[in-house]
Parts: structure tokens; sequence; C-alpha cells
């Protein structure tokens, strides 16, 4: 038992934005970064994994919205891979090596969906009208899809225990990096009906 509480004390250790951007960034930038995860559930979670994308975002909503899916992507794979160890970890009980099993699965989706929603945005860089509706009806689908699923991962354990708690808080954590770009998804779609494509 003290082998699988030191295993999953060092797995939830720490949680961290996979953003792989660097760069100084500049007042104007984080500005900008700023006023848009405004709009975000989770504001404070949202600058801090996006300000080392401020200086390639540069006031794009479009760039924005990107940036957003790829650190949900990423830390969705991340959550991935943690989960998939706990499968490993020793002393764990049938009923929880099921609902981890179950989670990957689900989470497996999540990237997936995620992954369309990055080449989804790519593809939009110089769409209008119609094309532009539809490429971010797709994105707004999947983003909602990839929450949808990370959310059904957090809930899928019945037996209370140190692995779901595990699993739960870094659930906890993705989703919310999932939700704030499915909100800066929605802001841009909004911006960019109105007009205002920054």
């Amino acid at each position: 038992m003290e082998k699988l509480v030191f295993c999953l004390l060092v797995l939830v250790a720490n949680l961290w934005c996979t953003t792989g951007a660097n760069g100084a960034t500049t007042p104007t930038a984080m500005d900008f970064i700023k006023a848009s995860c405004k709009t975000t559930l989770h504001p404070p979670l949202c600058i801090q994994c996006l300000s080392s994308y401020a200086v390639s975002v540069q006031g794009s909503d479009h760039r924005l919205a990107k940036a957003a899916v790829t650190v949900s992507l990423n830390d969705t794979k991340s959550a991935v891979v943690f989960i998939s160890k706990l499968a490993r970890v020793s002393g764990i009980k049938p009923i929880e090596y099921r609902a981890v099993k179950d989670c990957i699965s689900t989470m497996a989706n999540s990237v997936k969906s995620l992954s369309q929603s990055v080449q989804e945005l790519d593809l939009m860089a110089r769409t209008t009208g119609q094309d532009f509706e539809w490429h971010m009806s797709n994105v707004e689908t999947w983003v909602g899809s990839a929450l949808t699923n990370q959310n059904i991962c957090s809930r899928g354990f019945g037996v209370n225990g140190r692995v779901k708690d595990a699993v739960t808080k870094r659930m906890v954590y993705v989703s919310q990096v999932t939700s704030n770009a499915l909100a800066l998804v929605n802001r841009f779609a909004v911006r960019h009906r109105k007009g205002i494509h920054a």
C-alpha cells in the first residue's frame, strides 16, 4: 500500500500547462491575453497557460483560439500518459483498473477531437462567410466533445480512493484548460461575425 501511495504522490506532484512556446512578452501582447481571458471561467489559469504565446498571438483572436486549443491538446495528451501510468501501479484494485482503462479510452477520443480542432483552425486562416461558419461549427463541436469526454472520465470511478482522487484532480485541471479554450474559440467566432478581425 505504501508503494501505491508513493507512486501516486510522485505522479500528481506537478501540474502545469504544456505550452511549448517561448519568447519575451510585451505589455501590449499580454494585455490582449489578459483581456481575452476575462471571458473564460478560469481567467488566472488562462493567463498562466497562454502567456508564453503572447508574442506569437500578437492580438489575433484566431491565433489565440488556436493556441488555447493546442494547450488543451497537449495537456490532454499529458493526462493520458499520467492515467496510463496509474493502470500499472502496484496494488490497484480491479474495479479501479477497469475505470482507468475506460478513462484512457474516453480520453483518446478527447485527444482526437482536439487534434481535429487544431487542424480545422489551421484551415480557417483565410476563410470567410459560409466556409468560416462550417469550419467554426466543427471546431466548437469538437472542443465541446473533448470537454464532455474529460468530464466523463473524471466521473467514471465508482469507488473512492487514491486512484480516483489522483484522476479527478488531474481531470479537473485539464477540463478547466479545455473550458477556457472553448470560451476563446467562441469569442473568436463572435468577434469574427461582428467584423472584428483581430
